[in-house]
């Protein structure tokens, strides 16, 4: 199965710098989307260190623009860990503790599993709560999601070789059996994804170096989670910093901001 090509790779010099263009990408899409005749912004979060670096970066970001459009953002998370959300591994209860306190983003346009249901209830929890966020959208269809990849070329908790890649009915679906702990988890699957508007993959660190050849170079005969993920009629982009980067051959495009 051949992967079409990103639309854009894009390389910085530094995690920092990466950060700060993903906040500005992040509020220009909002503004777009704002202006536009739905006048609603759709942003779906991934956890791990996109937390911290958005934290830092995203509300000074919007601040030109105003709190006011806020209101009519709608916040998603792309996965879940089954914990209280006062746990070190909740991925909404970092976003809370480091962003959300900065930005007014209503707490009902804020959408998250409960922790306290069995997975499989949580996830058919959270698809519920989805489809009502996305009224008339038989799925839903955000207009950016940011995606992490692991090592082992995971995003979301969709793992390699795991029988979630093959999901095609649900829009939300639990996990039991993560080779990640925690084990439970709940993640949107691969329709969900590919229906984004906007999607962009973040990596940083020599970690990523040796994954992302494989999926950006597609040197693999059976695809990873993260080349799986090729929106319909969106755009696909990958940010990463030079250290990620460094066994690429493909083209991208090298930015700086000093």
């Amino acid at each position: 199965m051949a992967v079409s090509a990103p639309d854009l790779i894009s390389v910085f010099s530094s995690p920092q710098e990466l950060g700060a263009s993903l906040a500005q990408l992040v509020a220009q899409r909002a503004a777009c989307c704002l202006a536009g005749a739905r006048a609603r912004f759709a942003l779906g979060l991934s956890g791990g260190s996109l937390v911290s670096m958005l934290a830092r970066e995203l509300p000074a970001a919007i601040a030109p623009a105003g709190l006011a459009g806020l209101t009519h953002w709608t916040l998603g998370f792309c996965d879940e860990r089954l914990v209280p959300f006062e746990h070190a591994e909740s991925t909404y209860g970092l976003y809370r503790t480091h962003l959300l306190s900065k930005l007014p983003i209503p707490d009902s346009q804020v959408i998250t599993i409960n922790p306290q249901l069995p997975v499989e209830e949580a996830a058919e929890d959270y698809a519920k709560k989805l489809r009502k966020a996305f009224q008339g959208d038989s799925i839903p269809v955000f207009d950016l999601l940011i995606l992490g990849v692991g090592p082992d070329g995971h995003t979301c908790s969709l793992f390699p070789d795991h029988p979630l890649l093959q999901e095609r009915e649900k829009i939300v679906a639990p996990i039991s059996d993560s080779p990640k702990p925690p084990p439970q988890r709940v993640t949107l699957t691969l329709p969900v994804l590919n229906a984004a508007r906007n999607v962009i993959f973040v990596a940083t660190g020599e970690g990523k170096a040796a994954v992302l050849k494989r999926i950006l170079e597609n040197k693999e005969d059976s695809l990873l989670p993260a080349a799986l993920v090729q929106p319909h009629t969106g755009k696909l982009c990958w940010f990463l910093d030079e250290a990620a980067a460094g066994l690429l051959t493909v083209p991208f495009e090298k930015h700086s901001t000093l």
